[in-house]
């Protein structure tokens, strides 16, 4: 804890003088902050399931899950709505579509490959409770395909992703109580007399709003003039550094469980914040928006925002069919983190081939080949199935040897 506080102490202190520094200054200090205070925010999310009902403490946790992303992504889509310069830009979707491709790319991929290194573990089991998950994922999936289609992210959107957040949120709320299992410094701070665990719960909070809000404009700001200082292209820094800095404590936490024999319910972890990023982070920003332009409107999508959008919804679909059976080998670990990792390294144009379409025909290309599988057509009537309410639970297992 006093690591991430002090990850947090430069930029508080800088902040206050007349003269912040070169805009590559600002950007290291204030991702450095935004990361500080993201750990917080997961030791206070973790800490705050002792202390309130279930249902308060599932949409707490939904909300607080995506606040590092949201306040970056929020500078950007009110920017946006004040700048049609900026509009065009569109770094609101570069963030967004950075954050969401990280989790499974990285993310998913990681959880296999160290209980794997860990535990020996051949693959990793989900609980049959995850099919809540999954389904909202294959419904916004689908539906997030189309977006790109009406050249705007509008209010319609907003309504039907915020719908699907709403139904995953109700759902899980009714799901049976469970201890929470907790980790780290969350662990240790639930030891406390519960006077004193709900005051730290809302210190912690508190201050890693302030951080979080005294940074995320200048991150934001930074990271463009660095990339145009550099001669970088600011839409990649703003796709992945900035995800990064958000994303990191999330994933440090789901690998803790994965290091503690607990592989599935670090990948819960991870499915639980792609639900979160994939419905609520993207129903905000048409809000954010029009708050930036005076009046409701869409956020206009140019084509290169069109297609890291459906590159992201074309690599989400494949990802859902492909764990559909609820079981991730290491070759699904690995047709999840290749493609991801050569989408990075190659440039967006090779000739007469743009390798965002190259990419997302690949990924559609390849989630019609395992629909197609017996295996895979078998798993959608299973997860019917598993959905009803009364269907028969079993305890989530962590590792499979």
């Amino acid at each position: 804890m006093a690591g991430a506080v002090l990850l947090c102490a430069p930029w508080l202190a800088l902040s206050q003088s007349h003269s912040v520094g070169a805009p590559w200054l600002v950007a290291i200090l204030t991702g450095a902050a935004i990361l500080g205070a993201a750990f917080l925010l997961s030791w206070a999310a973790e800490l705050i399931q002792v202390d309130v009902s279930q249902a308060l403490a599932l949409a707490l946790l939904a909300l607080i899950a995506v606040l590092p992303e949201y306040a970056v992504d929020a500078v950007f889509a009110f920017q946006a709505g004040r700048d049609p310069a900026v509009a065009e830009e569109g770094y609101a979707i570069a963030n967004m579509t950075g954050a969401n491709r990280l989790l499974i790319g990285l993310g998913w991929s990681s959880i296999v490959l160290v209980a794997w290194w860990r535990h020996r573990a051949r693959s990793v089991r989900l609980d049959r409770a995850q099919v809540l998950e999954l389904g909202i994922l294959l419904v916004a999936s689908v539906y997030a395909l189309s977006i790109p289609l009406k050249g705007e992210l509008n209010l319609l959107d907003t309504l039907v992703l915020v719908s699907l957040f709403g139904v995953y949120t109700w759902a899980t709320a009714r799901a049976p109580a469970e201890e929470p299992d907790l980790a780290g410094p969350a662990e240790t701070l639930a030891r406390l007399p519960t006077r004193s665990r709900r005051a730290v719960t809302l210190a912690l909070f508190g201050f890693a709003a302030l951080v979080i809000f005294l940074a995320a404009e200048p991150f934001a700001h930074g990271l463009v003039a660095t990339g145009a200082a550099l001669g970088i292209d600011e839409f990649v820094l703003v796709q992945w550094l900035a995800p990064l800095a958000s994303e990191a404590p999330e994933f440090v936490v789901a690998l803790l469980f994965v290091w503690r024999g607990h592989a599935s319910a670090g990948m819960r972890t991870l499915i639980s914040s792609k639900v979160n990023q994939w419905t609520l982070l993207i129903a905000t920003l048409p809000l954010v928006f029009s708050l930036g332009a005076g009046a409701l409107g869409g956020m206009p999508l140019v084509p290169r925002q069109q297609q890291e959008l459906w590159l992201t919804a074309a690599q989400s679909l494949f990802a859902i069919v492909l764990i559909g059976d609820l079981e991730i080998q290491r070759w699904k670990a690995a047709a999840l983190i290749v493609p991801f990792v050569a989408q990075l390294m190659l440039p967006p144009q090779i000739g007469p081939i743009n390798t965002h379409v190259a990419f997302t025909v690949g990924y559609l290309s390849a989630t019609l080949v395992l629909l197609l599988h017996p295996r895979w057509r078998a798993a959608i009537p299973a997860w019917v199935a598993r959905s009803r309410p009364g269907s028969a639970t079993t305890a989530p297992r962590a590792v499979r040897h």
